[in-house]
């Protein structure tokens, strides 16, 4: 709409009076179309509008016509668009009037997703081995060596539990007295054997006790019973890797256990990899699997026979391998076990200061319950 369709001057013929009457096509001249209230109105904005664009349609009258509306939407015919034969001729945008079909791309075929073991392999196997280099050098060169490592391994351990149940469930346990009296328990354990051990561990809980009172009462409970599971989880357990030693054969006797240990992880994790189908224990740790758990108890027999007969004096095959059962269903539950407390806290691992593995109480989930298991068996066995 233009601007004269508001307040026009006095000689326009559609929508303003005329002095000389009415024009052919226009409102009756009268009063009320010459009074000059009527011809005070009210003047439209002006509204820009772009160039090139027309406001009515394609076509317009002059600003005492109306606007003609034309165009494809008001006619009969449908608008075609214009071909061109060649490439060169045609502009940017027009239809080609023998279009080419598109070539069908071959589409790749997806593929099969690769099991991962969930860790980085490379540093976990390099870290398995610089451990492995270092606790076999001290077994079998001087004795006391390996028990100083014992007892690193839980002041270490001690520390990753206690830290990770403070982060997560603002527990309390003291480190102080568990990592004394559990390096205390493991030296006291070789030297004195489980009579040493046990009198060691009451001592640490007693001091666990009498050390939480130097703190407001506050979470007493919990804190002193964390602290006390955590002596008996960590250093009591490992105490009988030190009463192994003390044999003629000790030395042998850890070897053996480690062996079993190993073997038997490793033969779950590779059967489980690769055939593993039904869950195990899907709530505790989905990762494991009936068909590793077969695994785990067919190596470790079969290690378990080997090592009996020809590392431990006066040992059979037929021990071994109900020494190899044994610490297949202890080290499974042992992991079981961890898993339990791990995902009670809402972690992955204890720890990161094993890369590949996670922390040294990732490492010792295995070891700790089954080091009690191959003990005892051994004593039974060959005294």
């Amino acid at each position: 709409m233009n601007d004269s369709s508001w307040g026009a001057p006095p000689h326009t013929g559609y929508w303003g009076p005329s002095d000389q009457g009415p024009v052919q096509g226009s409102a009756p001249a009268g009063p009320a179309y010459d009074a000059p209230e009527a011809r005070q109105t009210r003047p439209m904005p002006v509204v820009p509008h772009v160039a090139d664009v027309p406001e009515y349609g394609d076509d317009q009258d002059d600003d005492r016509g109306a606007a003609r509306l034309s165009g494809p939407l008001f006619r009969d015919e449908t608008p075609q668009a214009q071909t061109y034969d060649t490439p060169q001729a045609r502009p940017y945008g027009a239809v080609p009037q023998n279009p080419e079909p598109m070539p069908d791309v071959p589409h790749p075929a997806p593929q099969p997703k690769k099991k991962s073991a969930g860790r980085d392999l490379g540093a976990a196997i390099g870290v398995g081995v610089g451990l492995g280099v270092v606790i076999v050098a001290s077994l079998f060169v001087v004795k006391a060596v390996f028990v100083g490592v014992i007892a690193v391994a839980v002041v270490v351990g001690l520390w990753e539990l206690t830290s990770r149940l403070e982060e997560r469930k603002g527990i309390k346990a003291p480190l102080v007295p568990l990592a004394l009296g559990g390096a205390a328990m493991v030296v006291a354990g070789y030297v004195r054997g489980a009579e040493g051990a046990w009198v060691t561990m009451a001592l640490t809980a007693l001091a666990v006790l009498v050390w939480r009172m130097t703190e407001p009462p506050e979470g007493y409970l919990k804190d002193v019973t964390a602290g006390v599971f955590a002596a008996f989880y960590v250093p009591f357990l490992a105490t009988f890797v030190a009463m192994m030693l003390t044999a003629d054969d000790g030395a042998q006797r850890v070897l053996t256990f480690l062996l079993l240990t190993v073997v038997s992880d490793t033969g779950a994790y590779a059967v489980g990899w690769r055939f593993g189908k039904h869950k195990l224990a899907p709530r505790i740790s989905p990762g494991k699997t009936r068909e590793g758990l077969l695994g785990a108890v067919s190596f470790a027999m079969v290690a378990g026979a080997l090592c009996m007969q020809f590392l431990i004096d006066d040992g059979t095959w037929w021990q071994g391998l109900l020494l190899g059962l044994a610490v297949a269903a202890s080290a499974t539950l042992g992991d079981l076990g961890e898993s339990m407390i791990k995902r009670d806290l809402g972690i992955k691992d204890m720890g990161t200061l094993l890369p590949g593995h996670g922390g040294i109480m990732d490492r010792l989930d295995s070891l700790l319950p089954t080091a009690p298991v191959v003990w005892l068996l051994l004593v039974l066995f060959v005294g």
